[in-house]
Parts: structure tokens; sequence; C-alpha cells
């Protein structure tokens, strides 16, 4: 049974994306006084890929009905 519903993988996925994007068009800038610096890339790149795997997991539930079989066999010479 997956963690979490397949809408919500996709969704958080789209978010880190997204803030890869933000990241490569602009990691830290100043206005004024203030100053923003974004996430680590390579942290961001590690969440992408976890929510990638876990919504791969989900729709792997949802094909396959949440059932993994694996069938063994032994061969015999008869």
């Amino acid at each position: 049974m997956a963690i979490f519903a397949k809408e919500l993988c996709a969704q958080k996925l789209k978010t880190w994306l997204a803030a890869e994007d933000r990241i490569a068009t602009g990691q830290r800038y100043q206005i004024g006084t203030r100053m923003l610096t974004r996430a680590d890339l390579p942290e961001v790149r590690k969440e992408i890929e976890y929510w990638a795997a876990k919504l791969a997991e989900a729709d792997a539930e949802e094909k396959f009905n949440g059932r993994c079989r694996v069938y063994r066999a032994v061969p015999r010479d008869i």
C-alpha cells in the first residue's frame, strides 16, 4: 500500500520541479537591503527523485491493485 495518494505525489513532484526552475533562473538575488537565497540544487534534486519514486509506486499500486505477485518455479528433469 502506498503511503501517499497518486495526486499528492504528482502535486509534490510538480512543486519541486518548479523549485528547480526557480533555482536555475536565480539562486540568489538582492533588492535593496533584502537578500533571498534559494535552497541548494542537490537537495532539490534529491526531493525530485524521492517524489518521482513515490509517484511511480502509487501508479504501480493503482495499476496492479496493490498486489505484487512473485511466482517461483523449480525446474525438474523427470
